[in-house]
């Protein structure tokens, strides 16, 4: 890739618009490029944070499955519309009821990975670091999002809607 193209594609990435979708084509155009995106997170990982390969793996994906299958393809929204209720609605209700056992384990691993990256795109200026700061404190809330695995787990009869109104998906 030439310098030229190089600097074209990272113009193109670090570009909050080129992230709204509208349309199928937007989806699929939108995927790609956070698909691209991610890839510069993984390797802003190991060369300049300085982490294990396993690490920096580990945070990608969690930040990949975040942004591709939950902003993008369940919520259709531009990832840099991020805000804290989105985190929120997607640990402490989607990550839960659309995987087979949700556990603490896996959604921490998530939430880490989701942090970092957009503490990546405050650093690349495309994220303020103000709601780089808020997108931490609603991945910081591991009690809460504890408390609703252990919850939606001991839900009997029909004790979903009164599990799902407290943390809705809006």
């Amino acid at each position: 890739m030439s310098e030229t193209e190089q600097e074209s594609q990272q113009t193109t990435l670090f570009n909050p618009e080129n992230y709204a979708v509208g349309t199928l084509d937007d989806e699929i155009r939108v995927d790609k490029l956070c698909q691209l995106l991610l890839k510069r997170y993984h390797q802003h990982q190991l060369e300049i944070v300085g982490i294990s390969p396993l690490e920096a793996g580990a945070n990608a994906s969690g930040a990949d499955y975040f942004l591709r299958d939950f902003m993008i393809d369940n919520r259709r929204t531009n990832i840099f519309s991020i805000s804290p209720e989105l985190i929120h609605s997607f640990a402490g209700n989607w990550y839960i009821i659309n995987t087979l056992e949700p556990n603490m384990v896996e959604l921490e691993s998530l939430l880490i990975g989701i942090d970092n990256f957009y503490y990546f795109c405050a650093e690349k200026k495309i994220l303020a670091p103000a709601k780089a700061k808020a997108i931490h404190q609603a991945c910081s809330r591991i009690d809460y999002y504890r408390e609703r695995i252990t919850s939606f787990n001991k839900i009997s009869g029909d004790g979903f809607i009164a599990w799902n109104i407290t943390c809705p998906l809006k």
